[in-house]
C-alpha cells in the first residue's frame, strides 16, 4: 500500500479571470473543471491540469474577489514544483515568460516564477520514469509543455515533529535533512521543508492552501485514514467531493493535508472532452444556478477560441 504521489494542489485567488489567463493560456493547463466551492458555492473552484486530468497534474483554485494577498509564513506550502523535458524546455520557458513580462530566475534549481498573485512555481528537469501527464496548447510545443508535479516545499520551524506521521504515511527521508520522497507504482513526488521567514504567514490570494496525495480507493483511503490516526493525526471522515473521496488533517508542521481518491475522475458529470466548459455544480446546488450565475465573475477560457 503505497500513496500515488501528488493528486492535486489548492490555492487561492482573488481574480479568477486573471487566474484563467495565467494558468491556461500563459502555462498552457487545460481548465478541467469549473465549479463552485462546496462549502461557499457563491465562490469558484477552479481546476487545471493535463489533457485527461490526470490526479499528479491538477492544480485548483479558490476565487475569493478582494481577498487581500496572502503571505507564505511557517507550517505554509509555499511553492509548487513542476517537470519539463529538458534543457530545450527551459529555453522555451524563460523565452515565454520573458514575452508575458513574468520575472523569473534560471540557475541550478531550475527556473523559478510566481504568477500576478505571487504564487511561486519551480521548473526543473526530473529524470524519474513517471509518465508525463501534458496539456495540449496551441503555442506551446507538445515537447515543451509542462509534464506534471514533480513536489511542493513547504515552510516548517521544526520539521522533525512530522517525521513519525509523514513516515507512517509511506514518504522517504532524501533530498537534504528535511527532504522526503512518496513514490508509488507510477508516480512519485517531492515533499521538502524550508526554515520559514521571519513574518508569520498570511492565507489570501497567492497562498497555498493545502497539497493532496493520491490513495487509490475509498478502501485505500479507509487505511491510510486509520495510519494517519494511529501516527497522531486527527482526520476527518471520509468527505464526497464529488470528483474523488477525500480525508483531511493537519500534519504536525501545520501544513493542510488531504488524501484523495483517484477512482472517481472529472469525467463523472461532464464528458472528458467538454471538461470546462459548463459551471458543473452539485446537486443540492443545483435549483440555485441562475442565482449562483449571475453572482459569479464571468470568466473566459482561452482555449475555447481554438
Amino acid at each position: 500500500m503505497a500513496l500515488e504521489g501528488l493528486h492535486h494542489v489548492t490555492a487561492i485567488t482573488a481574480d479568477a479571470p486573471r487566474n484563467v489567463d495565467f494558468y491556461a493560456r500563459v502555462l498552457g493547463l487545460r481548465l478541467i473543471k469549473k465549479t463552485v466551492n462546496f462549502d461557499r458555492p457563491e465562490v469558484y473552484h477552479l481546476y487545471y491540469g493535463d489533457e485527461l486530468a490526470t490526479p499528479g497534474s491538477v492544480l485548483t483554485f479558490f476565487e475569493f474577489p478582494g481577498a487581500g494577498p496572502g503571505r507564505h509564513g511557517d507550517g505554509m506550502p509555499y511553492r509548487i514544483l513542476w517537470r519539463v523535458a529538458g534543457d530545450r524546455a527551459m529555453d522555451f520557458w524563460c523565452a515565454r515568460l520573458c514575452d508575458e513580462g513574468v520575472g523569473f530566475t534560471h540557475g541550478d534549481a531550475g527556473v523559478l516564477f510566481a504568477d500576478h498573485e505571487g504564487l511561486e512555481h519551480q521548473l526543473e528537469i526530473d529524470d524519474a520514469c513517471d509518465p508525463p501527464l501534458a496539456a495540449i496548447a496551441r503555442d506551446i510545443p507538445p515537447e515543451h509543455a509542462l509534464q506534471g508535479f514533480t513536489g511542493v516545499r513547504a515552510y516548517a520551524s521544526q520539521p522533525g515533529t512530522s517525521a513519525r506521521l509523514l513516515g507512517a504515511l509511506g514518504f522517504v527521508p532524501g533530498g537534504g535533512d528535511s527532504g522526503w520522497r512518496l513514490a508509488g507504482e507510477r508516480r512519485r513526488a517531492r515533499w521538502d521543508y524550508d526554515l520559514p521567514p521571519a513574518a508569520p504567514g498570511i492565507q489570501g490570494a497567492g497562498s497555498i492552501h493545502h497539497v493532496a496525495w493520491s490513495a487509490a480507493d475509498d478502501d485505500e483511503l479507509s487505511r491510510f485514514r486509520t495510519v494517519a490516526a494511529a501516527a497522531g493525526a486527527r482526520p476527518t471522515q471520509i468527505i464526497d467531493r464529488r470528483y474523488f473521496h477525500s480525508v483531511y488533517f493537519r500534519e504536525p508542521s501545520g501544513v493542510l493535508f488531504e488524501l484523495a481518491t483517484r477512482d472517481v475522475g472529472f469525467a463523472v458529470d461532464e464528458p472528458l472532452e467538454a471538461l470546462g466548459r459548463t459551471l458543473m455544480l452539485p446537486a443540492r446546488y443545483e435549483s440555485r444556478r441562475a442565482q449562483l450565475e449571475r453572482a459569479l465573475t464571468p470568466i473566459c477560457d482561452p482555449r475555447a477560441a481554438w
